[in-house]
């Protein structure tokens, strides 16, 4: 059998295989946040179609931190029946289900005309989006806000919470110098502008216990000058050791970077050499770091897929966009159909989630239209 279908455990979480939907907005969440069932559904296919660990797309945490209109909010205990029902529904497929929470900052596009978002520094974003500096209890504020999202997240009955600190989110942002530009104990040093993430996680891990898995999304690299790069990504990795973290998903870019290096990149169909974008930065992960991690990052093909476990370049194998026009993809590798992924890399599939609408695969649309 291959080593992509083998069990593993992550502090208790039994997981039937190395196979990860990495976090994907969907878009399918009312104007206050809650989710509907249309999110149910998505995520009950992957369920069905054997992914080994779902992560919900981004959650805000509270009600400033939302980025796009139809993102999901677990900002208020209210929110929790219909999560509730829906982990219910994805574990009944046999199914685990971790909750990614996260904070915009200053790349939202849905503050008000004529308000603020919150960030680091100010910043005016190419949206229209103006970001002012946070105050510590502003900091202080937003740090109890993950905390509590995280204790909701555990009544809702998720599996498990992550951590967004990756893609020039709020999180991201601190950690980048690109962005960060505070003097202050939160700026300067990595050891400063990590100090928000690592107050999180321990707030995080002292909220939900030991025993409940708590992971960590952050970028190998910005792809921006002056930005957060892959040394400051191994010596990250060691500070959220040392805190207890339970994985790392290992990712890159933002919303700022060059075209060429968006943490989703439209490059169409490319060869299995340039599949993996974060190869190197796993490799120097591996040279440094224990905490078992997931790569994401443009694998379409089986054989990539088999490469990154049985080479060792990370334990998990993260997939998004392929998972949006084939649910079962996993159950199809698995039974022995291994011809690559059917996602053309195009990021039409980001059209309609960009308005507020429901997430689907343009590109299959439009095949099915012709036919």
């Amino acid at each position: 059998m291959s080593k992509l279908f083998e069990s593993t455990t992550l502090n208790g979480m039994t997981l039937k295989n190395r196979f990860v939907r990495s976090a994907t907005f969907e878009a399918m969440a009312d104007e206050n946040g809650a989710c509907k069932p249309e999110l149910v559904n998505l995520l009950v296919e992957l369920a069905k179609g054997d992914v080994g660990l779902i992560i919900t797309g981004f959650t805000y945490v509270n009600r400033i931190g939302r980025s796009r209109l139809g993102q999901t909010g677990i900002y208020k205990d209210e929110l929790i029946p219909p999560l509730t029902e829906l982990t219910r529904a994805v574990h009944n497929e046999g199914g685990k289900i971790v909750m990614q929470i996260m904070h915009a900052g200053c790349n939202s596009y849905s503050i008000p005309e004529g308000d603020y978002a919150l960030g680091p520094s100010p910043k005016k974003m190419p949206q229209g989006c103006v970001c002012r500096e946070m105050t510590k209890a502003e900091i202080s504020e937003t740090v109890a806000d993950f905390v509590n999202a995280a204790i909701r997240v555990k009544k809702s009955g998720f599996d498990g919470v992550q951590l967004h600190g990756a893609h020039g989110y709020l999180l991201s942002q601190f950690l980048s110098p690109f962005y960060n530009k505070r003097t202050d104990e939160y700026g300067g040093s990595l050891e400063n502008r990590a100090r928000i993430v690592l107050e999180c996680l321990r707030g995080v891990r002292s909220a939900v216990g030991g025993d409940y898995p708590v992971l960590i999304k952050i970028n190998s690299d910005d792809y921006l000058d002056g930005g957060f790069n892959q040394e400051d990504m191994v010596r990250l990795a060691a500070m959220l050791e040392t805190e207890g973290i339970d994985a790392i998903e290992i990712s890159g870019g933002t919303h700022l970077s060059p075209e060429e290096y968006l943490f989703s990149r439209k490059t169409g169909i490319v060869s299995e050499e340039k599949e993996l974008y974060f190869a190197q930065a796993a490799r120097l992960y591996r040279e440094k770091i224990n905490v078992p991690s997931m790569l994401v990052g443009g694998i379409r093909s089986y054989s990539v897929a088999e490469r990154v476990i049985n080479e060792g370049l990370a334990d998990y194998v993260s997939l998004c966009r392929p998972l949006i026009r084939e649910p079962d993809l996993i159950q199809r590798w698995q039974s022995g159909g291994t011809r690559r992924a059917a996602c053309i890399s195009c990021n039409e599939c980001f059209t309609p989630v960009r308005s507020g609408k429901a997430i689907y695969c343009v590109a299959e649309a439009k095949l099915r239209n012709k036919s």
